[in-house]
């Protein structure tokens, strides 16, 4: 279970008449809605803590999200916070980012418990860093996995070819399928998510019968390219539908981050160029939704959009 009394001591500590200001050691800050006119406020936040995070991530990221940006009396970013709502009760908390000078002065509590009051009643995700994770905790997330941050330079590798059924593109006309079986997965609602992907995104589907079974993306993120989300109920499925798109990207930067705890995706993925450069805690405020057999995220979109 979540702790409901430490996420009630926590949203607790903050006035709701006190929340449009931060008062730092020397200077009172401001926290300001997140719209376009911050994209580059976040971009340089990203950069202050070596996110790779280029202008196009964060166009993605203002899109399909929410959230607050806190500025300093001359307009310097110190701070943000944003969520990204996935249907009426779902929300995956991101862009949790506190200038290194301030994160010991409660920046990072305070944008935390905001973005958390506009969210309630929502069950709530993160992707916490080791830094964030006693912050988190505090809030009442508790653990629930690990993500495997897996990236390199791609090296020539063999696609297995499916034993049951046949890859082709992903199109346009399979984003209802593709979205049934993500909501079949994560238990959210998260075609806001699917239609800005596809828009940037190609991929696979592996059909079986005519039926959608599984499917893999990929775009341009960061330093190269995101292979994810990728969904399969297997991890010879999720495999064979990785392998085409790092074949796509031989010689190149590439990254997966990936969620379940499979050591034959873990190897595959290693052979390929993509060793493990990090790790991250997956974390929950409410039920638990992901699946945990059958159908599962393997890759994720972003640690941002799960």
């Amino acid at each position: 279970m979540w702790s409901e009394d430490r996420y009630n001591a926590f949203m607790a500590r903050q006035a709701i008449d006190d929340e449009d200001l931060l008062r730092l050691e020397s200077y009172t800050a401001t926290i300001e809605p997140v719209d376009g006119s911050k994209r580059e406020m976040l971009h340089q936040l990203a950069m202050t803590v070596f996110w790779p995070h280029r202008g196009r991530d964060i166009d993605l990221f203002l899109r399909l999200g929410q959230g607050y940006v806190a500025c300093d009396e001359i307009g310097r970013p110190l701070g943000s916070a944003m969520y990204f709502p996935m249907g009426p009760d779902f929300a995956m908390l991101g862009m949790m980012v506190v200038s290194p000078r301030l994160q010991s002065q409660g920046a990072g509590r305070r944008m935390l418990r905001r973005i958390m009051r506009d969210c309630a009643g929502r069950d709530l995700r993160i992707t916490s860093t080791r830094h964030g994770f006693r912050l988190y905790e505090s809030a009442g997330f508790v653990p629930v996995s690990t993500i495997y941050q897996q990236q390199g330079i791609v090296r020539e590798i063999s696609a297995p070819a499916p034993t049951d059924g046949m890859l082709r593109d992903l199109t346009l006309a399979d984003r209802d399928a593709i979205v049934a079986l993500d909501r079949s997965a994560t238990h959210a609602d998260r075609s806001a998510v699917f239609d800005a992907l596809l828009e940037v995104s190609d991929g696979l589907v592996l059909e079986q019968d005519g039926e959608v079974k599984g499917f893999a993306m990929k775009r341009a993120f960061g330093k190269g390219t995101v292979i994810g989300p990728v969904l399969a109920d297997s991890d010879e499925m999720a495999i064979q539908l990785t392998a085409p798109l790092l074949q796509s990207c031989e010689g190149r930067f590439a990254r997966f981050d990936r969620q379940v705890e499979s050591e034959a995706m873990g190897a595959f993925l290693a052979a390929a160029g993509l060793g493990v450069y990090d790790t991250v805690t997956e974390m929950r405020l409410g039920s638990n939704r992901l699946s945990q057999e059958g159908l599962r995220v393997y890759g994720l979109a972003s640690h941002s959009l799960g």
